[in-house]
């Protein structure tokens, strides 16, 4: 058989694929503690499964329309209002099943050969593997650690060219759980007003988990790019429902027929229960949310603390998500070989900064979403598997 050549660019996500290993690992009977994997340890909330059950029971088991039931979009327009400031309408709203599904639309949409698309490098591995499958060029936003990663917006304005289609951005970041601030974000929004033929993806998935008194600037309070804004947001990260494959995108005028073609062509619709724990997810009682972001601020200064004990490792302190990406450069191992030797020799999942584009090299990836205990024992163990 012969299969079609833009599968060979096709890339994948390195968690998966180290989860895989650690799980096997531990079948043998090793004793994993999983740092590497991205998201919340915690359960969905009891009323959001609830509302699930419920909607079963109400049968609620058909096709729902493509774009999702009318009472989601109106809650994800009244989540926004209440937590970006911004004014929505429902029609542009299209609830699909996962953050990725608006990320992989939207580069579709725009990248072909001869096209430039512009994506944050270290980033989601997802973006660059969906720019090379469409045949465009993907152009690498760097992000420094001087900065707290951050993105230098004289810089990314710079690398816009007459080709540039798509401008991708994720601020708080995973891997690095950098933060863009206020000012930063508006020298960049200031500077695209001159460059119109550029769309904007603004991956905001993480957006309600900041800490030290950070806010969340959302590009949907820059009205002069709201023609040509996808914003991608979900309920995995904030609601602790990975699995429940719960994500939306808010579209312009211009984009959302497009938006709902693909959406028909691809999956039909969204799981209906979901939807209704959406809902509930939304209007419901925030405080499972506070809780958990609470805990992962416990945690972020912990890791970040004992990261920085570890012979060869430097740890900025992340503003965003759940996610630590200290330097290991002082080990004077690459980043895939400490990956792999803290797995099979101290039984520490994490992942390597190479997961996350090439400029990946030099860090690692450590998620705090586990219980403080592990995350200690989890560096006790770093630290002993160099030592030795």
């Amino acid at each position: 058989m012969q299969t079609a050549t833009a599968l060979s660019r096709l890339g994948t996500e390195s968690a998966f694929e180290v989860l895989a290993r650690a799980n096997a690992l531990a079948a043998q009977g090793k004793d994993i503690i999983n740092l590497g994997i991205g998201q919340p340890d915690f359960k969905t909330p009891d009323h959001i499964v609830e509302a699930a059950v419920k909607a079963l029971r109400d049968g609620h088991h058909g096709y729902t329309p493509a774009n999702g039931i009318v009472q989601v979009r109106e809650a994800v327009v009244a989540d926004i209002a209440k937590y970006r400031k911004a004014t929505v309408d429902p029609a542009n709203v299209m609830i699909v099943p996962g953050g990725k599904v608006t990320m992989f639309f939207a580069i579709m949409m725009f990248g072909e050969a001869g096209a430039e698309i512009i994506y944050p490098n270290p980033g989601f591995p997802i973006y660059e593997s969906v720019i090379k499958f469409s045949g465009a060029k993907p152009v690498a936003m760097p992000l420094h650690e001087e900065t707290g990663y951050a993105f230098d917006a004289d810089e990314v304005l710079s690398l816009i060219t007459a080709k540039t289609r798509l401008l991708i951005l994720n601020t708080p970041s995973n891997p690095t759980g950098g933060a863009v601030p206020r000012a930063e974000m508006d020298k960049l929004a200031n500077g695209l007003a001159a460059h119109p033929h550029v769309a904007i993806l603004s991956d905001e998935i993480y957006g309600r988990m900041l800490y030290d008194g950070r806010e969340h600037v959302s590009l949907l309070e820059y009205d002069h790019l709201r023609d040509r804004l996808i914003l991608l947001d979900g309920w995995s990260k904030t609601y602790a429902m990975t699995g429940w494959r719960m994500g939306y995108g808010v579209w312009p005028d211009s984009l959302i027929e497009q938006a709902t073609r693909l959406a028909i062509n691809v999956h039909s619709c969204v799981n209906a229960a979901a939807q209704y724990a959406g809902i509930a997810a939304l209007e419901g009682p925030q405080d499972a949310v506070d809780d958990m972001v609470r805990a992962f601020d416990q945690r972020r200064r912990v890791i970040v603390d004992e990261l920085n004990a570890v012979p060869g490792f430097k740890c900025p302190e992340p503003g965003g998500a759940f996610y630590a990406f200290p330097n290991i450069t002082g080990t004077g191992l690459s980043s895939l070989e400490l990956q792999n030797k803290l797995l099979n020799e101290a039984g520490v999942a994490i992942l390597s900064g190479t997961s996350f584009g090439a400029r990946g090299e030099g860090y690692l990836r450590f998620s705090y979403a586990n219980s403080t205990e592990n995350i200690i024992e989890a560096i006790r163990r770093v630290k002993a598997c160099l030592q030795a």
